[in-house]
């Protein structure tokens, strides 16, 4: 496994071009969002998500979700319903995870054989820099932590066994730290509230005419 580290001060291109590498290996790599360092690997790669898995130390009952460039990048692994596609112009890019029906061609250790994954587009020149470069492939979008850890957001505070583990590191300097929140907009529900929350809740309240159940 090749290791790569990029700082924030130079080498962007050669950093993601090693990245997308990395993951079209079948390799996880860390990289920055507008929300905090992901965890990515090839999604439609059973292996490549086992591994992602095995880095996190995390539970396989507990789903991942799916990072790609646009919308029409999502189409090609989810079956969105008009709603969700209103939805996602409407936020996305943005930190907001986008719950919607998936297609059989993800494999089900993503989503934990249940019939929805979780949509990221980020709002990030470079996250989305990563997703182009490696498109069509999906990848994981899970917080680059240890499963029970606070996420990270900073290259630093990377546990040190699970920055042994990825391809490649890419450090785009330090991250927000607030989470996205996670929506089904066809099912009315708010899953998690994170960052523009309430922007969300006031869509679908007027989309849907009835306040979405909000779960945290």
């Amino acid at each position: 496994m090749t290791k790569f580290d990029a700082g924030p001060d130079g080498g962007a291109d050669d950093a993601l071009d090693r990245a997308a590498a990395a993951i079209e290996a079948g390799d996880p790599v860390v990289y920055p969002t507008e929300t905090v360092y992901g965890l990515g690997a090839d999604a439609s790669d059973a292996a490549a998500v086992e591994r992602v898995f095995e880095t996190k130390g995390r539970d396989r009952s507990k789903p991942l979700s799916i990072g790609v460039p646009t919308i029409a990048g999502a189409r090609r692994y989810a079956r969105p319903s008009e709603r969700a596609i209103q939805f996602m112009q409407a936020f996305l890019p943005g930190p907001v995870t986008v719950v919607v029906e998936r297609d059989p061609a993800l494999p089900d250790i993503v989503t934990a054989g249940r019939d929805r994954v979780g949509v990221r587009i980020p709002d990030h020149e470079v996250a989305l820099a990563l997703f182009e470069r490696v498109a069509p492939i999906p990848v994981t979008a899970t917080s680059a932590n240890r499963s029970g850890d606070p996420s990270v957001t900073q290259i630093a505070e990377l546990d040190a066994s699970l920055r042994e583990s990825v391809g490649a590191v890419v450090d785009d300097g330090p991250a927000p730290g607030t989470e996205s929140t996670v929506v089904d907009p066809e099912r009315n529900v708010v899953h998690r509230r994170g960052a523009m929350a309430d922007a969300i809740v006031a869509w679908l309240t007027d989309e849907t005419g009835t306040e979405p159940d909000v779960e945290a």
